[in-house]
């Protein structure tokens, strides 16, 4: 597909953060101009990450800081999808929590029911807050049986010190303890988070493109969910390990600032 074709294809561009449009606090080149431009074309940003130890205010106030929101922009994390999915399809349950304070006070801030000794489900997101106590009780609720959510599969989060063990790390120590794997997993590549933007935006998903610099995980999710997919070779991936992967993005760019 070529850039015109995929502009003129897409109304709603979903953007991953670290390596796609930013690295750590600096915008990738002349992004803002980039972003200016796609929203005088009329087109919908929507920042979207896997990160779930982080709330959709924490993420405005940073993009903010750096030049990168405008009033109309979204942000969309896999915390916030879960907490949608559980509204809609769990409504009035209770949920064992496991994560940071400030995505307990989102989750709340959605109507849902936090419960820490009776709960009737559980969810596993980004806990960087985490502490044996709660990898204890959540390994006791799965031995126990009851329903299993993680927010997303990440194995490691990108730092400027180095990656941090993440949602998949914790997943495979419960494994190992509890015999368990999540029942769901929301965020990308699977199609939960797909589900919740179509709804949220009320916007078919061939209307949407992933603009991400992971092939497991944003190229991948676009495939898994029928949008356009455009690779950025500004963060993780280079054109030689996307060899490596199956997933097919319609575009490969050294930066999103080549989209123009």
């Amino acid at each position: 597909m070529d850039k015109p074709t995929l502009l003129r294809e897409t109304d709603l561009f979903l953007l991953d953060l670290d390596g796609t449009v930013y690295l750590d606090e600096r915008p990738i080149g002349c992004m803002q101009a980039t972003l200016e431009r796609l929203r005088a074309m009329g087109k919908k940003l929507v920042y979207l990450t896997n990160n779930s130890s982080k709330t959709e205010a924490q993420y405005r106030a940073k993009l903010a800081r750096i030049g990168l929101l405008e009033e109309g922009d979204g942000v969309y994390t896999s915390g916030m999808a879960t907490a949608e999915y559980l509204m809609r399809e769990k409504r009035g349950a209770r949920v064992y929590l496991v994560g940071t304070e400030e995505l307990r006070a989102e989750f709340a801030a959605y109507g849902i029911l936090l419960e820490d000794d009776h709960p009737d489900l559980c969810v596993l997101a980004y806990d960087v807050e985490l502490t044996f106590e709660k990898l204890r009780r959540l390994d006791r609720f799965l031995r126990d049986g009851l329903p299993f959510i993680a927010t997303h599969p990440d194995d490691v989060c990108p730092t400027a010190d180095g990656s941090m063990p993440d949602v998949g790390s914790f997943l495979a120590l419960l494994e190992k303890s509890s015999g368990r794997r999540p029942d769901l997993i929301v965020g990308k590549p699977f199609s939960g988070m797909g589900e919740e933007l179509a709804r949220r935006y009320v916007l078919p998903k061939g209307r949407m493109c992933m603009v991400g610099d992971r092939m497991h995980t944003d190229i991948r999710f676009a495939n898994n969910n029928g949008m356009h997919a455009i690779l950025v070779l500004s963060g993780e991936t280079t054109a030689e390990s996307m060899r490596a992967f199956p997933d097919v993005p319609d575009l490969v760019l050294p930066d999103f600032n080549a989209i123009f």
